[in-house]
């Protein structure tokens, strides 16, 4: 008797032991879970109190769990008919996995590097004007973005007074937008007041005079426009830069040029209001979801077709990119091997490839991905693979209403402008493609602190995806082994490459000529060191 007695408080001090540690483990992880979606939520550059909640009519607010690490505990989509649908419930993780999912939207240390603009001692208002500066831009948003942040350094190098530019009408997007359009005309006037002169546009009493059209020099520095460029001010009062895009060295340029370009960048080039109001919204209807990823998917008829890359397309597909690839005059290469150009690593992965490189980083099936890209080629066909590992996939269209929407909808410029908002202020941006538009929002990212960017060694994966492809023929076991050691190998290769800082890559070794600048890392990619300066903590003497 007196030994079942002994034997029943034991067995209620260890039920009492192990309430006791469940009950702690549960409290911490909560702790842990509401940090990291506080840290999320406020982490937001582009955050405002002036914007409302999710409206009920274009998409509902989903409410926190607190038992759900991974996600929040009913995730809602959209079906063909634009109405939103729920999906199901994932079970909370287990306890072991808190930490795994911390780290897998951790952002990497900026190492105490901070943004550093401001002009040196030395620099001192525009001087006189020696003529005008007329700009037409060429390419999409980015291309643009950039090229217009070295013509208002170049006009500071020339003395020139910079015309407000023009944006590239002709190109394959056809967009017809001016740049009041996509920026704020008056914000770019105001901030750039102490740097150049800018007018809106050529004085009528100039418009009959003798104009020098010139495509400058490709990756120039600034002896070239001082003795080159500038000379022409001896016979015109009009330079028009037919051009604009990588007219000015990477490297090797005045520190006070070096930033004033990242205040364009950066700074003056804000987009229009009407484009920062609609990009704020649609940041705040991801958060709803949880931490997300916004993916640059360049799997859009002009790349594939420009690169040649036609791997996992029809026949069909193929044949009609190589003939837009042929009739675009302005694409000078013709004939391009599709294999070896994939194997090289040259060309963007594809929706597939790029729902299992996420897997194998160890991203769960319910993170939240927004597509930052237009018109996917071949659309659901090519997106399907994607969405079968990643079923919460937004877009634009999705998270927006129709209504939102119709401003923007015409004028690519624009709708490229909504995505960068969204992909500068992921929690993660993942590219598929190292194109203009990842260049500028990785460049941008790093520049606001170093947000996480995990650059895909395409080279490497590739390798990876073919021989995982090649275990499908054998049995289960096999398969799930091979993906196993691939996700450590995936992993362990992007260590280094998920957007922490160092200095910016000068060119590869043995090149020369225009070989040289081109293999360079572009200067809007990586402002550390021009406009990134390090600030170690302060000792105490």
């Amino acid at each position: 008797m007196q030994r079942r007695r002994v034997r029943h408080r034991i067995h209620a001090l260890v039920r009492l032991v192990v309430t006791c540690a469940v009950t702690a483990l549960t409290i911490g992880t909560l702790i842990s879970v509401q940090v990291l979606f506080d840290d999320t939520s406020s982490s937001s550059a582009y955050s405002s109190s002036s914007f409302s909640p999710l409206s009920s009519e274009s998409t509902s607010i989903l409410v926190a769990d607190p038992y759900t690490v991974y996600g929040r505990r009913k995730i809602s989509g959209h079906n063909e008919s634009g109405q939103m649908r729920s999906m199901q419930e994932f079970s909370p993780p287990q306890l072991s996995k808190v930490s795994h999912y911390l780290k897998l939207w951790k952002k990497p240390s900026n190492q105490d590097f901070i943004p550093c603009m401001n002009p040196s001692q030395t620099y001192s208002a525009p001087g006189e004007s020696r003529g005008y500066l007329l700009v037409h831009t060429n390419g999409g948003l980015n291309q643009m973005r950039a090229g217009i942040s070295d013509m208002v350094a170049i006009a500071r190098i020339i003395n020139a007074t910079l015309v407000i530019p023009k944006l590239d009408k002709g190109s394959y997007w056809q967009d017809l937008s001016n740049f009041s359009d996509v920026f704020d005309e008056k914000h770019f006037t105001q901030y750039l007041y102490n740097d150049i002169k800018l007018i809106k546009k050529i004085p009528k009493k100039l418009k009959r005079v003798m104009k020098a059209n010139k495509q400058f020099r490709s990756w120039s520095g600034v002896d070239y426009y001082h003795n080159v460029i500038s000379s022409l001010w001896k016979n015109y009062k009009i330079i028009i830069a037919s051009k604009s895009d990588s007219r000015l060295a990477n490297n090797n340029l005045p520190l006070d040029i070096q930033r004033l370009r990242c205040r364009v960048f950066y700074e003056a080039l804000r987009f229009a209001p009407q484009i920062e109001a609609l990009g704020k919204l649609l940041v705040e209807r991801m958060r709803s979801y949880g931490p997300y990823i916004a993916l640059h998917l360049r799997y859009e008829k002009d790349m594939l077709a420009f690169s040649g890359c036609t791997y996992g397309l029809s026949a069909r597909e193929a044949d009609e990119l190589t003939k837009l690839r042929e009739n675009t005059t302005h694409w000078k290469v013709k004939d391009i091997d599709p294999y070896e150009q994939r194997i090289k690593g040259h060309c963007p992965l594809t929706p597939k490839e790029i729902g299992i490189f996420l897997s194998l980083m160890g991203y769960p099936p319910t993170t939240p991905i927004y597509i930052a890209a237009g018109e996917i080629y071949g659309g659901d066909n090519h997106m399907a693979d994607l969405e079968a590992r990643f079923p919460i996939i937004l877009n634009k269209a999705k998270l927006a209403s129709a209504e939102e929407l119709a401003p923007f909808t015409n004028y690519a410029t624009q709708m490229a402008a909504l995505d960068y908002i969204v992909a500068v202020e992921s929690d993660v941006f993942v590219p598929s493609y190292s194109g203009n538009m990842a260049r500028a929002v990785e460049g941008h990212r790093r520049f606001l602190g170093h947000r996480k960017t995990i650059s895909p060694d395409r080279r490497e994966l590739v390798r990876l995806f073919d021989k995982i492809a090649s275990q499908n023929g054998g049995d289960e076991h096999s398969l799930q082994q091979e993906m196993n050691l691939s996700s450590n190998k995936v992993i362990e290769i992007h260590r280094k490459r998920l957007g922490s800082p160092r200095k910016r890559k000068g060119p590869i070794s043995g090149t020369k000529g225009t070989d040289r600048f081109r293999s360079e890392e572009p200067f809007y990619e990586n402002p550390l060191p021009d406009c990134l300066c390090y600030k170690g903590p302060i000792t105490s003497r």
